[in-house]
């Protein structure tokens, strides 16, 4: 994801306040120890998070309190047509348990 320069504090103020809908509706999908990290030459957002079951966060997109979360976020993020981050996935490459 790519937050737009200057904004790292706002995010992370905004995400302080997570709507507790949404975390709830996190919780409730079976997505936990979720992190996210920013790389401050390129304000690109890096997100981690472990999930129990088969969907995680980015499976969501079709639920309202995602959408008025990523309504909310859009105006310090670079997202698409319909509010959701721009995102590229990347593959694992190395794992070591």
């Amino acid at each position: 994801m790519f937050l737009k320069p200057g904004f790292k504090e706002e995010y992370k103020r905004r995400h302080a306040a997570i709507f507790p809908e949404l975390k709830q509706l996190l919780s409730d999908t079976g997505v936990r120890n979720y992190s996210i990290y920013l790389d401050e030459e390129t304000n690109i957002l890096f997100a981690y998070q472990e999930v129990e079951g088969d969907a995680g966060s980015q499976d969501l997109g079709s639920n309202p309190i995602v959408q008025r979360w990523w309504a909310y976020m859009a105006d310090i993020m670079e997202t698409n047509p319909d509010n959701s981050p721009v995102s590229i996935p990347i593959p694992e490459l190395f794992h070591m348990d």
